[in-house]
């Protein structure tokens, strides 16, 4: 009789998760109270890593009193002023010293309770990025769903990397590859495409996940920011396809405009060699002439660009966020988790 090797047990981790709050004061309380709960039986450590945005509202002292209240495990940065939800996410992945980095919004319309599942899925399939989709949203449907859905199909189109929705924070990450993906501007948008960089699209998958109407606050995104996303992907295309390569991109813009200008003032010379015409004030000479010169500011562009790509990559730690020294203390690695008795 043939024996079944038993199925292999979720290899031990520790998980970090990292929630950007701005202006939620009301939310924080019912926030990690909800977190806790959740994971209330998880069985390997954890903590959370709450970033205050810059709040005006009293936030980061309601995330202080909620911190003391739950224990070391539940950790504060406070940044000096609002740099946005992207600078937010990377100041928390940063500070997180677990295996796996588990992001959700601080709104309460993510469910943490899906938390486990995802990564429960991560780990089963040995991916790298498990991104939450809000099938069925609870938002409203012609400022948010529709352009939210126009946007994640332009954005899959575009980069590659199709999923129904780009734009749900929670997600769930392993960490040795979204260290490795810095975060600027807007570009929590793309995440899975810049993460795309770093890993086979193949490991990056989506989830079914709840979505909860928002109960407190205000929302921090309109129809305007649908513009903002088209912009950005222009700067995602660029950066996926010639971030270290930027002098193909301008160089074949250079050998169009080269090649334009070479063929009318090749055209006007053999009109004069041949034909004696008169050529010095036509347009076309000056269309050949400014062609030509378009041409070489490219191709000194793209040589440019080179240069500091090879820069860029040999150093650079610079940061798009700043935190206050009181928020950033240090811990050593066994302290600050949250481990389960019994």
């Amino acid at each position: 009789m043939q024996q079944t090797d038993p199925e292999p047990a979720s290899p031990t981790h520790r998980l970090s998760l990292v929630v950007p709050l701005y202006n939620e004061r009301d939310n924080v309380a019912p926030l990690l109270a909800g977190i806790h709960e959740a994971l209330a039986d998880y069985p390997d450590p954890w903590e959370l890593i709450a970033v205050d945005d810059g709040s005006g509202d009293g936030t980061a002292e309601r995330l202080t009193a909620e911190a003391r209240r739950h224990g070391p495990h539940v950790r504060v940065l406070t940044l000096q002023r609002n740099f946005g939800q992207t600078a937010a996410m990377q100041a928390g992945i940063d500070a997180a010293r677990g295996d796996l980095i588990a992001t959700l919004d601080g709104d309460l319309q993510n469910d943490p309770a899906d938390i486990p599942r995802l990564i429960g899925r991560l780990l089963a399939e040995q991916l790298d990025l498990v991104v939450g989709w809000r099938r069925h949203r609870q938002d409203n449907i012609w400022l948010r769903t529709i352009p939210s859905r126009m946007a994640n199909r332009l954005i899959g189109n575009i980069t590659g990397v199709r999923l129904h929705d780009y734009g749900c924070s929670l997600k769930v990450y392993r960490a040795s590859v979204i260290k490795q993906v810095r975060l600027y501007g807007e570009m929590h948008r793309f995440i899975p495409a810049w993460m795309s960089v770093q890993t086979a699209p193949s490991r990056i998958r989506e989830e079914v996940v709840n979505h909860r109407a928002r109960q407190h606050g205000e929302s921090k995104y309109g129809i305007g920011r649908t513009f903002r996303v088209v912009l950005d992907l222009l700067s995602v295309y660029f950066f996926l396809r010639f971030l270290t390569r930027p002098g193909h991109f301008f160089g074949r813009i250079g050998l169009a405009a080269g090649g334009v200008g070479i063929s009318v003032l090749a055209y006007l010379f053999a009109q004069k060699l041949l034909f004696g015409a008169s050529v010095g004030t036509r347009p076309l000479l000056l269309v050949g002439v400014l062609s030509v010169l378009m041409a070489v500011q490219f191709f000194t562009t793209g040589v440019l660009s080179e240069l500091i790509v090879r820069t860029y990559f040999s150093s650079g730690a610079n940061s798009s966020y700043a935190v206050r020294p009181e928020g950033s203390k240090a811990l050593a690695p066994e302290d600050g988790w949250r481990i389960r008795h019994g």
